[in-house]
């Protein structure tokens, strides 16, 4: 994957040089352009390279992710830009070689494809000129936003309240407590002190219970080795549950095959959230009792649809629990609950995964991100029949190191009787 980045970078960065030297822009004719393009390429992709492949700080790393990602977008929009110049272009010329001028030379007839905008035509700027140069706006536009999601929203914690109405509740948990969590992606922290703050905000809500959603990491268990101790503060008195998400699995980093080393690594995550005295339900469940009722929490292992991998085992998890009045599901993947949750007693399901795409829109009343083109339920309370799910979307990030318009999320459920 990495290599594949790189290829089409520099395939972008030859097609945008080469029109960039065709422009009236004289600087960018000149050895000292080249010079700085190829050389900041050259730099970024090494230091990519790098981070993904080394033990660096995670400070630098970041910077070199957030430098990576605003470049590529820019990049891109502009090379649609481009693109669309050239299909111009090259209608024009089609249009000519099948319908030539006769009055007019050959040579003058290609010229024509660059005559001047009659809107600009006093500046002599042609139509491709113009594109171009209105291209490099164009470009430099999402710069704004995506650098805003940096600096200031990738840690912009927020809670969100929801009442979930459940009518065989048992009235000993009537008012009962929960927070979620879901995605931390510590692999992608650089900022201890605004995760440490997050963490605050969650126990400055006293949950009875802590639910964690899976993607602890991105991933290799050595990236909590700096927020472990953080993530150790969550506490609660009838405790904090978990389940592991697809990233969890070291897939993405030993690859798809078994190894020692990928099995070493899961050892690892699991022996890690033990140790931060997190209940880890590897398709299994926990009975909570308060005064002679019982309900039951579960939890899978990821469960997902298409390129994710399919390690839970719903009807496992479910053993026992056939005489509990409720039944909490925590499973990562929201796409499990059509696929097979539906099709059980299961009251609830807690999910994560999507991330709200960390772009979009989210009001008390509207919410859209191109998130909800993939998922049919990707962020927020989902109910069909008696069964329920919530999206949480996400504490931390995964490749763009911030957010826009999809603020990082601490859910606090309350538990109501009908």
């Amino acid at each position: 994957m990495l290599k594949l980045n790189a290829f089409i970078l520099f395939v972008m960065d030859f097609y945008i040089f080469f029109a960039l030297r065709a422009t009236n822009i004289k600087f960018m004719r000149t050895r000292w352009f080249a010079f700085l393009w190829w050389g900041y390429s050259i730099a970024l992709l090494t230091g990519l390279f790098i981070s993904f492949q080394y033990a660096i700080p995670l400070a630098v790393r970041s910077i070199i992710l957030v430098a990576f990602f605003l470049t590529a977008v820019s990049k891109f929009v502009y090379v649609v830009v481009l693109i669309i110049d050239d299909i111009r272009r090259g209608g024009v010329w089609i249009s000519r070689l099948v319908n030539p001028d006769k009055t007019k030379s050959s040579e003058e007839r290609i010229d024509d494809i660059d005559k001047p905008l009659p809107e600009v035509a006093k500046k002599g700027i042609s139509r491709s000129e113009f594109l171009l140069k209105s291209g490099i706006v164009v470009a430099a536009l999402p710069m704004v936003p995506l650098a805003w999601g940096v600096i200031s929203t990738a840690y912009d914690y927020r809670i969100r309240r929801q009442k979930l109405v459940l009518p065989n509740l048992p009235k000993s948990f009537h008012g009962l407590k929960i927070a979620q969590i879901s995605d931390v992606h510590s692999g992608s922290f650089y900022n201890k002190k605004a995760v440490l703050g997050g963490v605050e905000m969650l126990l400055n809500e006293k949950p009875d219970a802590i639910f964690f959603t899976g993607d602890l990491v991105n991933n290799v268990a050595n990236e909590m080795r700096d927020y472990q101790d953080i993530f150790a503060k969550l506490k609660a008195d009838l405790g904090v549950y978990s389940t592991l998400g697809n990233h969890d699995y070291g897939d993405y980093y030993y690859g798809k095959n078994d190894s020692i080393e990928k099995s070493r690594n899961l050892k690892s995550i699991i022996d890690t959230q033990k140790v931060m005295g997190w209940d880890l339900l590897m398709d299994e469940n926990r009975t909570i009792k308060m005064g002679s009722d019982e309900i039951s929490i579960v939890g899978v292992q990821n469960w997902g649809t298409g390129r994710f991998p399919k390690k839970g085992d719903l009807k496992k998890a479910l053993m026992g629990t056939e005489d509990k009045a409720v039944k909490l599901l925590l499973s990562h993947d929201p796409s499990h609950w059509r696929a097979q949750v539906l099709e059980t007693d299961v009251d609830v399901m807690f999910a994560g995964h999507t991330h709200g795409m960390q772009f979009g829109v989210r009001g008390e009343h509207f919410q859209w991100s191109p998130a909800k083109y993939i998922y049919k339920e990707w962020a927020g309370l989902y109910e069909e029949g008696q069964s329920k799910l919530y999206v949480n979307t996400g504490y931390g990030f995964l490749g763009y190191p911030g957010r826009v318009g999809i603020a990082p999320e601490i859910t606090i459920f309350e538990l109501v009787t009908a």
